[in-house]
This record gives structure tokens, sequence and C-alpha cells, in this order.
């Protein structure tokens, strides 16, 4: 596997990864979440364009290679804020959403930011706990900047809130 940028071709691949990283949610009676769209193909590109837009691909490199999973990122305040991350469920625990976040990591520690953030659900076996387990920790309240509170306030719009969310922070 290898971490590289996003293509424009990758683009409906990411779309197609993140529709099949939804349906686990269905289990845990979250079929909203698996039933919401993925992110358009303009937004990607925008992402792509920022160069903010990564996929772990298989190796050897070729112009075959699908991609398995993906990241895509915001600078918010003092950090490179993950906006989402999905990998394919057949590809899952083989560690390929710890590479594209160590990745992030090194691209933020280039751009200066000292942290990486993310919101996540807090229950969800895959999303808080996990996160956990790479070095982040749960901020408090206290601790949120206006960048976190203000995408907290538009998941709160898409509906997300109806099941507990945390924001968590990695220090770099």
């Amino acid at each position: 596997m290898r971490i590289r940028p996003a293509r424009r071709s990758d683009l409906p691949l990411l779309q197609d990864i993140e529709r099949a990283a939804g349906e686990p949610f269905r289990t845990l009676g979250m079929s909203a979440v698996a039933d919401d769209d993925p992110p358009p193909l303009g937004l990607l590109e925008s992402y792509r364009r920022a160069g903010r837009s990564w996929v772990a691909a298989e190796s050897p490199a070729s112009a075959a290679e699908r991609p398995l999973g993906y990241l895509i990122a915001d600078p918010v305040d003092d950090a490179a804020h993950i906006e989402q991350v999905s990998v394919l469920p057949t590809a899952a625990r083989r560690g390929i959403g710890r590479a594209l976040i160590d990745h992030l990591a090194d691209w933020a520690e280039a751009q200066d930011l000292r942290a990486l953030t993310l919101t996540t659900f807090a229950e969800v076996p895959w999303n808080a706990p996990y996160y956990s387990r790479l070095g982040f920790r749960t901020l408090t309240e206290d601790e949120l900047t206006d960048g976190l509170r203000a995408i907290l306030a538009l998941e709160g719009e898409h509906g997300l809130d109806r099941w507990p969310r945390v924001c968590m922070r990695r220090e770099l």
C-alpha cells in the first residue's frame, strides 16, 4: 500500500468508498448516516486541487491502482482538521486509516500546524475509540476552538448531532 495525492480519476471511486464505508452504520441503527450522500465531485475536486486529498492505494504503483481509502483535510485554527477519512470495509483492519492519518500528520508538520483534529461519533467503535488508540484525545467544551465550534454547528444542521459527537485532537 502507498499513500499518494488523489487524482481526478479517483474522485468517483472516493464516492464509492464513502458509500461502502457508511453501510456498517446500519448495524448500529444509524441508517441516516449510511444513507448520507458522499461528498460531491466538485467538493472532492476542490480538495484535490488544494493538495489536501490523499488516497491509500495498493502497490505496486500503476495506472490501474485503485484507492482502498482516502482522507481529505482542512486547515482549521492551528491544526489540520480531518474532514473525512474512509476505508473500504473489505480493506479494513489493515492499517489503512492509520497510514492516511500519519501521512496527514507529516503534511501538517510541514505546514507548521501544531495538531490534527477531527469530529466523530463518541460511541461508534470504529470512531472515537479507534482515534483514541491513534493518540487523539477528546476535547472538553472549554478547549474547543472557534473553528471546531463552527464545524460542530454545521454538523448539527445536517442532523449528525442525533448521536453523541466529540471533537478530538492529536498534538504533533
